[in-house]
C-alpha cells in the first residue's frame, strides 16, 4: 500500500502546488510546468504499479445494480470532460466540469470496489478533487458561469466523444482483466 499511497500523495501535491504554495510555484517559472509534469507522470506510474500490489480487507463487492450505476456515472464524467473541451452547454452549468468528472469517476468506482486498496485509490482521488474545488472557489471566488452556448452540433460532438472514450476505456478495462459490464 506504500507505493499506492505515495502515488496518491504525489498526484495531490503536484496538482495542489499552485494553490498551496503559490509563491514557490511562481518562483519556478516555466520550469514549474516540467516539475509538475514529472510529478504527475511519476504519480501515475506509482498508482498503476501500486494498486495491483496493494492488499487489504474487502468490505463489499460488485452488485449488478451498482455496476449499472457505476457505468452511468463514469459515462457522465466522460461527457463532462468532452463537453468542457468542445464548449458544449455544461460549461454554463458546472463551474468545475473536469474536477466534477473525476469526482463522479472516483465515487462510481467506490460503489463497486469495496476493498482497502480501492478505498485508498478512489477515495484519495475523490478527496483530492473535492479539496481542489474548495481551494479554487476559496482563492478565486465564484465568478459567474459563462452563458451556455446552445449548439446542437457541440452537444452531439460531446456525446459522441464521451461514447468513444467510454468504449475505449471499457475495452482496455476488459483487456486488463476488469470487465466493465456484467
Amino acid at each position: 500500500m506504500l507505493i499506492l499511497t505515495a502515488g496518491i500523495l504525489l498526484w495531490s501535491a503536484a496538482h495542489l502546488l499552485k494553490r498551496l504554495a503559490p509563491d514557490f510555484r511562481a518562483r519556478l517559472g516555466n520550469a514549474g510546468r516540467l516539475v509538475v509534469t514529472v510529478m504527475v507522470i511519476a504519480a501515475l506510474i506509482l498508482m498503476i504499479q501500486g494498486y495491483p500490489l496493494a492488499k487489504g480487507p474487502v468490505w463489499w463487492g460488485r452488485e449488478t445494480a451498482l455496476v449499472g450505476l457505476n457505468n452511468l456515472l463514469v459515462y457522465l464524467g466522460f461527457y463532462f470532460i468532452a463537453a468542457s473541451a468542445v464548449g458544449a452547454r455544461v460549461k454554463g452549468v458546472l463551474r468545475h466540469p473536469q474536477l466534477t468528472a473525476v469526482s463522479l469517476w472516483a465515487f462510481a468506482h467506490l460503489l463497486v470496489n469495496g476493498d482497502a486498496p480501492s478505498l485508498l485509490l478512489f477515495g484519495g482521488l475523490l478527496l483530492w478533487a473535492i479539496v481542489s474545488v474548495g481551494l479554487i472557489n476559496h482563492q478565486d471566488g465564484k465568478p459567474a458561469l459563462p452563458k451556455p452556448v446552445h449548439s446542437l452540433f457541440r452537444e452531439i460532438m460531446a456525446i459522441a466523444i464521451a461514447l468513444a472514450l467510454y468504449g475505449v476505456v471499457a475495452y482496455l478495462h476488459g483487456m486488463l482483466g476488469y470487465p466493465v459490464h456484467g
